[in-house]
């Protein structure tokens, strides 16, 4: 026991009834520079900063009063002062034993200070990837006139993106508590870049052989690729940047009074260039028309609710949208016949990044329910799914008639 005390990693102190450090194993030490003498008999606020020493008191007493086996500052950032003033950010558990009637904690401390330049690193990995991301799009007005030029711009993006993908990598398998969603990131963004990205550069390189008026069609063919292509990886850079205004909580809210139905007529309309070969929408409405909401965010949620729906159904199927409005609440419900989702699958399916088993053939970046749900809370309102495979899905959103910000 002595030994694995003595050549611990991580800081082990033990502190008494008082709060007073009765022992420190080396590797605290190290970590805080003090030399055992210095150290054992001083209250265990010499260790906490200087801005968190009060409030730490009230805590200790706490814990002392109704001890358990816990981990500190959860959801927030703790932080170690050195024997040199300087702070170090920590991770600290908890736990404790009586001895002779006297109880004693035993604090676990983990330096944390390279998580948190991965971390950093991370912060900033996102930045140059939307800011990547931001160059691609911009791509999309002018490609039919200077597609070479873009072309090259897009092979030097796909470099960074790829970099990208390596750098967020590696710092995924340092950072296990992010492996999860960076993991779907990396997966996602490798095939949904890549693809439409290859494909422009492999019909921009065929069009400088079509030099005939007679090749015209076959020019006009590789042009529909490329300006396909674009609109995809358009559609995908839509996507982050939702996402990254969302996270740096930059979504306004507009309130106005809108006809709903008039509203959810016209959006699908919009929608039905996307159909495929046979797939109809039927609209049902009942109730009131005039409703208080953002009819942007509202648009956009109906938008990625019905290109899910054409997305993962077949040909020649329906989908449906009900609408049902009451006093207080307008519901809107999606409908498809489509390739549906495991159970296993429906709990994950609002996380970021996440796309069911079934649907890793068919192109999408795992954000578009993600969206949905946030801009459904923001509009104050609720989101349901219900799925089963090879029999379709039903998401419904329901939000207040009048939003309390109207």
């Amino acid at each position: 026991m002595t030994s694995l005390f003595e050549n611990a990693t991580e800081g082990i102190i033990l502190t008494g009834h008082h709060g007073n450090i009765v022992l420190v194993n080396p590797a605290a030490e190290r970590m805080f520079g003090y030399q055992n003498r210095e150290i054992i008999g001083q209250p265990i606020e010499i260790l906490i900063p200087a801005q968190f020493k009060a409030h730490h008191h009230h805590l200790r007493d706490g814990f002392y009063k109704t001890p358990s086996n816990r981990v500190m500052g959860q959801g927030r950032d703790l932080f170690g002062k050195k024997k040199d003033g300087s702070n170090i950010p920590v991770e600290v558990s908890l736990s404790h034993y009586k001895k002779d009637d006297e109880l004693f904690v035993i604090a676990f401390i983990v330096d944390i200070t390279r998580r948190k330049e991965i971390e950093q690193n991370m912060l900033e990995q996102q930045k140059e990837l939307q800011k990547v991301s931001t160059e691609i799009r911009k791509l999309n007005a002018e490609l039919e006139m200077k597609v070479e030029e873009r072309t090259v711009i897009l092979k030097e993006a796909l470099q960074k993106l790829e970099q990208s993908q390596r750098e967020l990598s590696e710092a995924l398998d340092k950072e296990k508590q992010l492996s999860e969603i960076k993991s779907r990131f990396v997966s996602m963004a490798s095939h949904e870049f890549r693809t439409p990205l290859s494909t422009v550069l492999s019909s921009a390189s065929l069009l400088a052989k079509y030099t005939t008026t007679e090749e015209q069609e076959k020019r006009s063919r590789h042009i529909d690729k490329i300006k396909s292509s674009v609109r995809h990886l358009n559609d995908i850079l839509e996507d982050f940047l939702s996402l990254g205004k969302l996270d740096e909580g930059k979504v306004a809210i507009s309130i106005s009074g809108f006809d709903l139905k008039s509203f959810i007529d016209d959006t699908t309309e919009d929608m039905k260039g996307l159909l495929k070969k046979g797939q109809h929408i039927r609209v049902d409405y009942t109730g009131e028309h005039f409703i208080h909401s953002d009819k942007k965010l509202l648009r956009n949620i109906i938008i990625n609710l019905i290109t899910n729906a054409i997305k993962f159904s077949d040909e020649d199927s329906g989908i449906s949208i009900q609408t049902s409005v009451n006093d207080e609440i307008a519901s809107i419900t999606v409908t498809d016949h489509g390739i549906g989702i495991a159970p296993e699958d429906q709990v994950h399916l609002f996380s970021s990044f996440f796309r069911g088993a079934n649907a890793n053939n068919i192109a999408g970046t795992g954000l578009g329910l993600h969206i949905v749900k946030r801009y459904t809370d923001l509009l104050q309102g609720q989101t349901k799914l219900e799925s089963e495979l090879q029999k379709g899905t039903r998401v419904t959103i329901s939000i207040p008639v009048n939003h309390p910000a109207s």
